[in-house]
């Protein structure tokens, strides 16, 4: 495959979170203790790997922002973080376009939300596939797209999905 160009993107399931009370709104309902050691864990593994992103898009609510944010310092990578409603309350074509409109300087890329969703995404880029994602979970998808705009339907392929479980 010499020559080709492969794009990263990586998919992260936000964090558990918790079911205390406090919140008004769906969106508004923060990670629990474990939802935060878990992010921090995932975050840790990427920096380990040296797979940290160049960019993240992460869905508005609190308990995704969190998981971005707890994971980035424990992996001790930093990039731009930007919200993408869609990601809460969108498609996976509302998802794929997004990821389209990306710059194509960026080589890896995180997004970070929510299931059943995350599992959507992940089976349109490979082809098709039935993927436990639990929380934390994070997946990595590797394209051999030249630009984010060739993204789709089998364009990908699975190369791990790791969970919070698997690095204790």
């Amino acid at each position: 495959m010499s020559g080709v160009v492969m794009k990263t993107l990586l998919l992260l399931r936000h964090g558990k979170s918790s079911w205390r009370t406090g919140w008004t709104d769906d969106s508004e309902r923060p990670l629990s203790e474990r939802g935060g050691k878990d992010a921090r864990r995932m975050g840790a593994f990427l920096g380990r790997l040296r797979q940290a992103p160049e960019q993240v898009l992460s869905s508005p609510v609190v308990r995704a922002l969190d998981t971005v944010r707890l994971a980035a310092e424990a992996g001790g990578w930093r990039c731009p973080v930007e919200t993408v409603p869609e990601f809460y309350s969108g498609s996976v074509g509302a998802v794929l376009d997004r990821v389209r409109r990306e710059r194509d300087k960026i080589e890896t890329l995180l997004l970070v939300g929510h299931q059943p969703m995350w599992s959507n995404v992940a089976a349109e880029l490979v082809g098709g596939a039935v993927l436990r994602f639990p929380t934390s979970a994070l997946v990595r998808i590797v394209l051999a797209v030249e630009s984010w705009r060739e993204i789709g339907r089998g364009r990908g392929e699975l190369i791990w999905l790791v969970t919070p479980r698997m690095l204790k």
